[in-house]
């Protein structure tokens, strides 16, 4: 996207800043992100004792920052936190599962052959027996490319069997952009596809290509504690079932139904492909669900403007993990989350004392640390149909997940593709720090979507996912990609996603320096940044136009 007047205002202002940028502290960084993955507040799961302890840590090292409360307003005044109404959902008992083929019937392990979520129907039990499959390819329905995986199937009362990742991402040539990732590729599309079919479940093949990550962070991930937005209609959002299967056992099913699986999927790469009963094959199931509803916490900290309070500059992160779940080889169930995303609440609070340091901005400056990121941006959600200050008058937002805690890196990149006036501005000012853009690595992964900026841009507002570097100071590309393949190999969503000594923390901080900057500049402009004219959320951005004059 080409520089515009109004990013040329935005560099003209931050002419002088990277020499005075502050310097942030990388054993304070390192310090924050020790005591938050600390057994102490095991995983920091919502509506846990990890949630207290995490949002009165917070709330004292905002305090301490000396910022002021950016929560609910209640009484005239604010508090530090958003409540966040959440339905919590958890499996109770055994979940039986049973597979007939005709022949034989076979049981599978809750978290080996399959990995069953909690139902956030509302149900209290989920109970079928012999129900059959269903092969529905990629499980999309794009209008806008002439695409659809069901050609009038119904799917009531069936099981609906779902690749993840768009028809196009064996070929990285079609209809959805190639190798990077569409929101029909996500999960959560597939889950919510499937619901407004009326299916009563559906089953999503894993394979760690597409998927971006392996059989444990799948098992870890869904065999937990749900959660989900308060729904008047839950039915609509989610099948009774909904559950991931391993693709070996998928592509088992397939053979004693009579399929090729690998041909299957094939068919299913093109528009043409028609869905395809596993005939023969049904599975049973019944598990009890605990559902009810809870409360948890976003938590909010602010540096009013001097000149324009009422408009405001985003600085987000999740505080949240996955708590405490199914142990590993060691018997460890403490899912403590150091990297994902301690670093990024660490990143948060760092950002929060150098403001809380510097003279007012002319706009405000939010701190937002949000919940239930990893039960689907559930917090981000939240405050993006909440908001506790105007949409339309939030000029950006830079949000930090999962940054690394190594050195230093040449580059850093952002979550996605997407292009709009704050990565200029973003890409602009790295230079003064010799840091070069590098694209989205795996825009096939989807990243774009598994953020917290994701839930604000479809609202409108221009929202980025910092990224840290791949090319490492210290051993260049091979080192960084090597570091990234590890830990999502190792680490990702698993119990020892653990805090090191052996982080440096350097490169974060480095960084901060430049993020700082970027939001500095933003809040003491009077530049409003937009989405670039093709964008998708171009449009919701434009029509609150009015309210920024």
């Amino acid at each position: 996207m080409k520089n515009t007047p109004l990013v040329l205002l935005i560099f003209a202002a931050a002419a002088a800043q990277a020499a005075d940028a502050p310097k942030f502290d990388a054993q304070r960084l390192s310090q924050d992100v020790k005591v938050l993955a600390s057994d102490e507040f095991e995983g920091r799961g919502p509506h846990t004792a990890g949630e207290t302890k995490t949002v009165d840590y917070l709330i004292a090292q905002f305090k301490a920052a000396g910022l002021e409360p950016g929560g609910d307003l209640v009484g005239g005044k604010r508090r530090w936190t958003q409540d966040v109404p959440l339905g919590r959902f958890e499996i109770k008992g055994p979940v039986h599962l049973s597979l007939n083929d005709g022949k034989n019937r076979q049981s599978f392990t809750q978290g080996t052959e399959m990995a069953v979520r909690a139902s956030m129907t509302g149900k209290k039990k989920i109970e079928f027996k012999d129900a059959p499959l269903v092969f529905v390819g990629y499980g999309v329905t794009a209008p806008e490319r002439k695409w659809d995986d069901f050609k009038g199937v119904d799917l009531k009362g069936k099981l609906a069997v779902v690749l993840i990742n768009d028809p196009d991402f064996e070929t990285g040539a079609g209809e959805f952009g190639g190798k990077a990732m569409t929101y029909y590729g996500r999960w959560t599309y597939k889950f919510e596809e499937m619901a407004r079919r009326g299916a009563l479940g559906t089953i999503i093949v894993h394979e760690t290509a597409p998927a971006s990550y392996g059989w444990p962070t799948v098992k870890n991930s869904n065999t937990n504690v749900m959660y989900d937005i308060v729904r008047k209609q839950p039915g609509k959002a989610h099948a009774p079932m909904e559950a991931w299967i391993q693709r070996d056992v998928a592509a088992d099913l397939f053979k004693r139904a009579g399929l090729d699986f690998d041909a299957a999927k094939k068919q299913a790469q093109s528009r043409d492909f028609r869905p395809l009963e596993l005939k023969g094959i049904t599975l049973s199931a019944r598990y009890a669900v605990d559902a009810q509803v809870i409360t948890s916490k976003n938590v909010a900290a602010r540096k009013a403007g001097r000149e324009h309070a009422d408009q405001h500059v985003l600085y987000s992160a999740h505080w949240d993990h996955l708590g405490v779940g199914q142990p590993d080889a060691k018997g460890d169930t403490i899912y403590n989350g150091a990297v994902d995303n301690a670093t990024g609440i660490a990143a948060l609070l760092e950002l929060a004392r150098a403001y809380g340091k510097q003279p007012a901005p002319q706009r405000s400056v939010l701190f937002l640390a949000v919940t239930a990121e990893e039960k689907g941006l559930l917090g981000s959600s939240y405050y993006s149909a909440n908001p506790l200050y105007p949409l339309a008058k939030t000029a950006g937002m830079i949000n930090m997940d999962a940054l690394s805690p190594n050195g230093p890196a040449r580059n850093f990149t952002i979550s996605g593709s997407a292009k709009l006036d704050l990565l200029d501005q973003l890409i602009g000012t790295a230079k003064k720090w010799n840091l070069a853009y590098a694209q989205d690595p795996k825009p096939e992964a989807g990243y774009f979507f598994r953020s917290d900026h994701f839930p604000m841009a479809k609202v409108g507002v221009p929202a980025i996912s910092f990224g840290s570097g791949d090319d490492w100071e210290q051993g260049g590309v091979a080192a960084g990609e090597a570091s990234a393949k590890a830990y999502t190999t190792n680490n990702y969503h698993q119990p020892s996603d653990q805090w090191s000594a052996q982080w440096s923390f350097a490169g974060m901080a480095r960084d901060l320096e430049i993020l700082y900057a970027v939001g500095r500049d933003l809040a003491d402009s009077t530049a409003w940044p937009n989405w670039a004219q093709d964008s998708e959320f171009r449009a919701i951005r434009d029509k609150s136009a009015d309210q920024r004059k």
